[in-house]
């Protein structure tokens, strides 16, 4: 018996994924945003104070339904990539890349030897169901999908060699960030930001990776879908809470 299918990697060439950011660490939070049809839902280790054992618990909830959980790791170090695969993440976002050799390095990072450095250990992972996939370690690489995020101008100025790097699926463009480098903190809707980011997907459009970012602003999501990007997240948790108790509030 095989790694199991990655549905976001299997549609990730062909289809526009709708996405949703969760920062709430809660797995009832995770499991009702993914039972209202978001197709990808990112389990944030970078901002949200989640640690393994949140992300797992928050994977089994979302396992139940039909939506993919991405894994945002804090940051692109193998270690914590090995640790998130092992509990059973198949597709991780990693933030800061501004290399091809970074991105070279996590390119490893997500497979097995020979082709790459992940350590082996399924069986005691959540990731082979606890050693009931026989399989699991020969058919795992397959599944795996790997997001890399730029999102500083040193990023931006590599962009072309990071595209060349083999086994990496997406890059996500991260607007924040990238408009604090740029010197517009908290603006990313900035007219020379926005044509960065762009300038940065259409680069991509035309490589053999997809195209994704993050933006609550309905008419930036739809311009960059309309660019082609594949996987476009367009709010959190934590944004939907604060306005859904926000305007419940004010009718009082």
């Amino acid at each position: 018996m095989p790694a199991p299918i990655n549905k976001f990697k299997k549609r990730l060439s062909t289809d526009v994924q709708i996405g949703l950011w969760l920062g709430m660490i809660s797995p009832v939070s995770a499991e009702i945003c993914a039972r209202r049809g978001f197709d990808w839902l990112v389990l944030d280790g970078e901002h949200a104070p989640n640690d393994l054992q949140s992300i797992h618990a928050q994977l089994n909830a979302i396992a139940q339904t039909d939506a993919s959980p991405v894994v945002r790791i804090p940051i692109g170090e193998t270690w914590m990539v090995k640790q998130v695969l092992d509990v059973g993440a198949q597709t991780i976002l990693i933030p800061m890349i501004e290399t091809a050799t970074h991105a070279s390095e996590m390119a490893k990072a997500v497979q097995y030897p020979p082709k790459g450095t992940r350590g082996v250990g399924a069986t005691l992972a959540r990731a082979s169901h606890y050693n009931t996939i026989p399989d699991y370690i020969t058919t795992a690489d397959d599944e795996i999908c790997l997001l890399l995020q730029v999102e500083s101008r040193a990023g931006l100025d590599n962009l072309d060699a990071i595209l060349k790097v083999e086994n990496v699926d997406g890059i996500f463009i991260g607007p924040a960030d990238l408009a604090a480098d740029m010197g517009y903190p908290g603006k990313p809707e900035t007219p020379a930001v926005q044509d960065a980011i762009n300038a940065a997907i259409a680069k991509i459009v035309a490589s053999d990776k997809a195209a994704g970012i993050l933006t609550p602003d309905k008419k930036l999501a739809q311009g960059y879908i309309d660019a082609g990007a594949k996987f476009v997240a367009v709010g959190s948790d934590i944004g939907l809470l604060s306005a859904g108790a926000n305007n419940l509030r004010s009718e009082f």
